[in-house]
């Protein structure tokens, strides 16, 4: 199977804390289904690993009916077993073991927080995209460092897609976008919301080449 092509643009969706994996690929199902969707993220803090994993392959489905790329948070080792793309964090693991892992072409991404160094690093290594922030206050994340909008600019200088995370929404996400982020990492906007689908569905004015299907 071939590996989903890392999206230039568009709304990174992560996915809601869920204990349940039926529950989850019926919360992310609808929200995957208005086409606003560039990329999908399983996130799961909580739980063990035969947790993540009955979500990763969950949602694997799901992402495969919607044809959207799945990356799992943390764990490259699952990410590699089902052929999936790949998250790490500064303390999830070597971003040169994790591509060296990976199915070939497969999507690796890299927290940056608020260092270019680091994006440095992470592009050598063999990332497909950068990822910086908080830029704005995070229910998700209440603790998270802040970047400044700034660096997203300087951080194009690597050559990969810039991705923006922290506190984005609707409202906000246009200055980030013009800051030069081409990808906006968001959760509680859209699972917190009372109607997830019409508010991913929110995001899409911004994307104006992205066609929902």
């Amino acid at each position: 199977m071939n590996s989903p092509t890392m999206p230039a643009r568009g709304l990174y969706l992560l996915t809601p804390e869920e204990p349940d994996s039926g529950r989850l690929a019926a919360r992310v199902a609808p929200v995957l289904a208005t086409g606003a969707v560039a990329l999908l993220q399983l996130r799961c803090k909580q739980g063990d690993a035969s947790r993540r994993r009955a979500h990763a392959l969950a949602l694997r489905s799901c992402c495969e009916q919607a044809r959207v790329p799945l990356v799992v948070n943390d764990d490259w080792p699952l990410a590699a077993d089902l052929g999936l793309g790949a998250h790490l964090g500064g303390t999830d693991g070597d971003l040169r073991q994790a591509r060296a892992a990976l199915a070939p072409g497969a999507i690796l991404g890299a927290s940056c927080y608020d260092e270019l160094p680091r994006a440095r690093k992470a592009a050598a290594a063999g990332a497909s995209y950068l990822a910086f922030g908080a830029f704005f206050p995070s229910g998700t994340k209440p603790l998270a460092r802040r970047a400044a909008l700034p660096l997203l600019a300087q951080a194009r200088q690597f050559g990969l897609p810039v991705v923006a995370i922290g506190g984005i929404d609707a409202d906000n996400g246009a200055s980030v976008l013009a800051a030069g982020a081409d990808l906006l990492a968001v959760l509680g906007a859209v699972f917190e919301a009372a109607d997830p689908p019409h508010a991913a569905r929110a995001f899409l004015p911004l994307f104006p080449s992205q066609t929902p299907q």
